[in-house]
């Protein structure tokens, strides 16, 4: 079983896969071309010190996103 929340609630170091965008989201397709697509798996790396951005691992690379951005991608957590 998965349970869906938002990219921004991932615990430091957590995994999950992605679900989706928010429909008003309007930079999805750019994230998209940088290799954020339903199905990949990715792990919240780390915070910045002020809580903005974070630094995700994904495909093998690090990518910084914003807050409003995580916030608007839905992603399937593995519950035990």
């Amino acid at each position: 079983m998965s349970a869906t929340q938002k990219l921004s609630e991932l615990k430091i170091g957590a995994e999950a896969r992605i679900h989706g965008f928010a429909p008003e989201f309007r930079e999805a397709g750019r994230l998209r071309e940088m290799g954020l697509l339903p199905g990949t798996k990715v792990q919240l790396v780390r915070w910045a010190p002020l809580g903005d951005p974070l630094e995700i691992k994904i495909r093998g690379y690090h990518l910084s996103l914003r807050k409003h951005e995580a916030d608007s991608i839905e992603v399937l957590v593995p519950t035990a």
